[in-house]
């Protein structure tokens, strides 16, 4: 059964945080939700004008949000000048998420030379190899695969299905979801008159602390060197990251993107959804891609980038289709012009 969720009054919420009261700061709050769904023990936020008009309505106990908003608010609320930061890390304090309860399944496979640290949980017909260092309070899931020589740090969770290859090395407080592959064999052929020929991947994967994978997706083993992911990196579901690629500190990968091998991330990078990153290239630090960009080489100045094109109806895409397909001959008709001009 989840735990019961502590109570916390508006105040102490306040003083954890490093905000300030707005009004009654002894109402007492035990969950986090949405203004529209928030009933009067729970605490709402605000991060988007879009839902201001909530605050007349909403049943919630309490409110986090800007201090410019304070007088849009009829509620009591907790201001802060980063509120979506205030919220998660309210909604951490109430989380009664479940875990795996302390120590090892009776069904759990351990192998003698593993190493396993103080308060470690493991879930039912997990699978610990050879030469494995788990740290302490690690959690490994139901049916996980840690295979030989590989490294997990403190307090890292690897959650049902995540399959760990031979000599991965994840840092403390990670947290891989369900049916994500690290340390798989890269992409790596070579043709020999039309024959491929695989060339063994002898690289791994390092992880560093505090970062979070989302569910299926994929980090693939360096082929001589490792692929590196930097701290507190976040990356979404059904990423994909070719062999040898370094994704710097405090990135985001967000879901559905392909980074190929050899790729350099910077720190601070945010990639939004579907994007596609060619192999070999450098992104620099604090770059921001938008959604369906395909990038193809170096970015070395940080700034937002796009490609992709935004949704419009059939019959405009069909027009600008044609008028694509035709530029070519407009151009040739333009430079003739400016020739005989």
């Amino acid at each position: 059964m989840p735990a019961q969720p502590q109570t916390l009054s508006l105040a102490q919420l306040a003083e954890q945080v490093g905000g300030d009261v707005h009004g009654d700061g002894s109402v007492m709050l035990c969950g986090v939700s949405t203004l529209s769904s928030a009933t009067s023990s729970q605490i709402s936020f605000l991060t988007n004008g879009k839902y201001r008009s909530q605050l007349q309505s909403t049943e919630a106990g309490a409110v986090i949000l800007h201090p410019n908003e304070a007088e849009n608010c009829p509620l009591p609320g907790l201001l802060h000048n980063n509120p979506h930061a205030a919220f998660a890390r309210i909604a951490q304090i109430f989380d009664t998420t479940p875990g795996v309860a302390v120590g090892q399944h009776k069904t759990a496979v351990v192998a003698d030379s593993a190493k396993l640290g103080d308060n470690v949980a493991l879930g039912p017909y997990c699978v610990i190899e050879d030469d494995v260092v788990l740290g302490d309070n690690v959690v490994i899931g139901a049916h996980t695969v840690i295979s030989r020589g590989s490294h997990i740090g403190n307090g890292s969770v690897i959650h049902p299905n995540v399959t760990v290859y031979h000599g991965a090395r994840i840092g403390q407080r990670v947290r891989i979801h369900s049916q994500t592959v690290i340390g798989a064999d890269g992409f790596g052929y070579a043709n020999d008159a039309g024959t491929w020929l695989p060339i063994p991947q002898t690289g791994s994967v390092v992880i560093g602390d505090d970062s979070q994978i989302g569910a299926s997706s994929t980090i693939d083993r360096g082929a001589l060197d490792d692929t590196i992911i930097g701290k507190n990196v976040i990356i979404d579901n059904q990423v994909q990251i070719g062999h040898n690629c370094i994704i710097g500190d405090h990135s985001c990968i967000c879901g559905a993107t392909g980074i190929a091998g050899s790729a350099t991330i910077g720190k601070y990078v945010i990639i939004a959804g579907g994007c596609g990153i060619g192999g070999h290239l450098t992104i620099c630090d604090k770059v921001q891609i938008t959604g369906y960009t395909m990038v193809i080489s170096d970015i070395k100045e940080p700034g937002v980038y796009s490609s992709g094109q935004p949704a419009m109806t059939n019959r405009e895409w069909r027009k600008n289709a044609v008028r694509n397909r035709q530029l070519e001959q407009l151009f040739d008709r333009v430079k003739q012009l400016e020739k005989n001009g």
